[in-house]
Parts: C-alpha cells; structure tokens; sequence
C-alpha cells in the first residue's frame, strides 16, 4: 500500500508539529514546490512560522490554504500507536493530523506537481498559505500573511482551505462560508455576605438567573438559505468561594454565539445588552471577535470542485456552512472565493485520529482537476 501522496503524508505526520510548533513540515512542502517553480517566502512572526508559495506572477491566483500545526495529542497511553509515529491498520491512516489536515496538504503538494508537469505553461498563478497557528490563538499566522499580501496588493482569486470538510464519503460535504463567531465574558457584580443573612447581600446569582434564562431562551434570528439560526452557548459559569455558608460577591459567566449573514456582532452585542439592563443587573462584559461569517455563493470555484468530485468519485457533494471557524474567515474579508474541501471530519482533534488509506489518493486527483478547470 504506497503512493506518492501516502509517501508525503507520512513524512508530514512524523513531525510533532503541537500548535504553534512547525517541526519542518513547511521545510518539506517547500522542497517540494521549489523544485517545480515556486517562489518560497517564509514569513515568521513572533513564534509562528508561515510559508507563502507562488507559482506565476500573474492573475488569477489560485492559492490553497492550510495548518502544519496540531492539537495536543491527550494521554498517550490512550492511544493505540504513537501519534507521530503514523500507522496503517485496517485500511486506515493513524496519527495525529492525519484527517486534520496534513493528508490535505500532501494531497495538494502531489497535485501541483501532477499538473504543473502536464500544464507547465498554465494561466494565471497557483499559491500555498500555510501556516502554524490555526489550531492556537490565530494571532500571528494565516492573519499576519495575509495583511502583508495585502500591504503588496498581492490578490487571491480563488481560495481553497484544505479543512477535514467531508462527513461520510470523500467530497460529499464541501464548505462555502461559516458562521460568525462572537465570544463575552459576563461579569455580574453583587454582594458577598453569610447565607443565614441574605438582606444584607446581593447574590449575583439569583439576580443575573432570568436574564440568563432569556439569553439562552432567546430565538435570535432564523437564520437564511446557506446558514442555521444563530446560536447562544454558555461554556463556563464560576462563583462562589468554596464555603457552603457564602453568598458569592460576583459571578462570570463565558459564552458564544454563532452567527449567521443575518445578524452582525454590534446587533448581538446591543440585543444582550439590552436583555442585561431590563433586568437591571450591575455588570460589565469583555468581547472578543473570534471571526465575521463569509459566504461563497455558487460560482468558479464551486462549480469547478463540485465538477471535479462528481468526475473523480461520483459524488453530487452538498454545500454547508456548518461546523466551527476556520482561517478562511481571515481570506473572504480581502475579496476571494473561499472554500474548504479535504477529508472526513469524523476523527479530527480525537484520540487514534485517522483516515481511509484509500481515499488519499482520489483527493489528489480532486485537487489536481479543479486546477485544471480554473488555470488549464
């Protein structure tokens, strides 16, 4: 059981690239793309390495987009073989990156050179923006690349983010936006005192308890044709001291929304805000913009991966918008379609990560045909 995209995904996944760690993964890519015509620009910023790859100097620019880094592994003892000693068993792939995304990037390293060979004169430009920090912050990778292109009025045309987007089978799941992502800290303000003398406290957390009922409650909007109704999580509550006799000075509570084209943050913000003062709580709340919702309609690149899935593997793959952010949300804002297509999703971030041996292959050959329908 061997191919040149098995081959290179093994190489890859043998390096313990933990978040924002790239243990020379993007050194082998390099290699490889140097060798067929690209021009390599390592760009490092603060402790993340980035690697910007062109092929062409000209318009329209065909840049695939994607992570050498990982998340932890967990308990080693969990896993049935070494995470970054990757194994074949049964038909599948285990290692750590294996489904997210390293199987992605070999895939298109092989299909650059595949069609580079067969099209050496093709149109336009082909790129890599891969980067070290999509499973961390977020600070100093895919964001920093590309406020430089910008800076250089160096467009994309067309993006494809190589993200786990596939549910059952190869290709049949690909997506053309992601929500909105908008987190608060809660901090309700009220009076420390002893249980057996509640008149003399303010408890935050029998004051803030309706409201929070109505956040959670709330219908924010019922969401369009490409994306599910917004959604409000809690992930975290803390009050209290520990003692069982305490009435807690405060509390903080962390949430999320989710959010669709319908909605924008400063709408979410005020609404909560608004739900917060009706119930008259003494508060304050710290925003963070994890990312804006963005949206591929159908168009070039749609078309030309939907072609390529069907012509490859049979598949009549389906759009979606579902599931969490991604680095794409940093690539839609300058302009370019974006669209995420790479293997199944069902393992990413687990213990004994892994993916079918057999569909490396046919995703190489789905990677290659989109080039050939947008730059041949």
């Amino acid at each position: 059981m061997t191919s040149e995209t098995l081959d290179l995904s093994l190489a890859l996944l043998r390096q313990p690239s933990v978040t924002p760690i790239d243990h020379t993964c993007q050194t082998i890519m390099a290699d490889r793309l140097s060798k067929i015509g690209f021009n390599i620009e390592n760009m490092r910023f603060e402790d993340v390495d980035n690697l910007w790859a062109r092929r062409g100097t000209e318009s329209p620019v065909f840049c695939f987009a994607g992570h050498t880094d990982v998340v932890p592994t967990g308990s080693l003892d969990a896993w049935n073989s070494d995470p970054f000693q990757p194994e074949i068993r049964d038909g599948k792939l285990y290692g750590r990156g294996s489904a997210d995304m390293k199987t992605a990037l070999a895939a298109m390293v092989v299909a650059s050179e595949r069609f580079v060979k067969k099209h050496p004169d093709h149109k336009g430009s082909i790129a890599f923006l891969i980067t070290s920090d999509e499973e961390g912050p977020s600070i100093n990778g895919t964001v920093k690349v590309v406020e430089t292109l910008e800076a250089r009025n160096e467009k994309m045309t067309w993006c494809l983010v190589g993200e786990p987007s596939s549910t059952k089978q190869l290709g049949d799941i690909i997506k053309n936006g992601r929500r909105g992502s908008l987190n608060g800290v809660l901090h309700v303000q009220g009076q420390q005192g002893h249980v057996a003398y509640p008149h003399l406290a303010r408890n935050p957390i029998h004051e803030a308890s309706k409201a929070i009922a109505e956040l959670c409650e709330t219908v924010w909007d019922h969401g369009n044709e490409y994306f599910p109704a917004t959604s409000f999580q809690i992930s975290n509550i803390h009050s209290g001291t520990g003692a069982t006799n305490v009435i807690p000075g405060t509390m903080d509570v962390t949430f999320n929304f989710r959010y669709s084209t319908e909605l924008t943050a400063d709408i979410l913000k005020a609404r909560v805000i608004e739900i917060l003062d009706r119930h008259q709580l003494q508060y304050t709340i710290d925003w963070t913009l994890s990312g804006l919702p963005f949206l591929t309609p159908v168009g070039e690149l749609v078309n030309a991966a939907r072609d390529a899935i069907r012509e490859v593997t049979g598949t009549e793959t389906e759009l979606s918008t579902s599931g969490g952010t991604s680095d794409g949300r940093f690539i839609a804002p300058t302009g370019a379609q974006v669209l995420e297509l790479g293997v199944l999703n069902a393992t990413i971030h687990q213990i004994d990560e892994h993916v079918n041996v057999a569909e490396l292959e046919p995703l190489a050959e789905i990677y290659e045909q989109i080039l050939v329908k947008l730059l041949a």
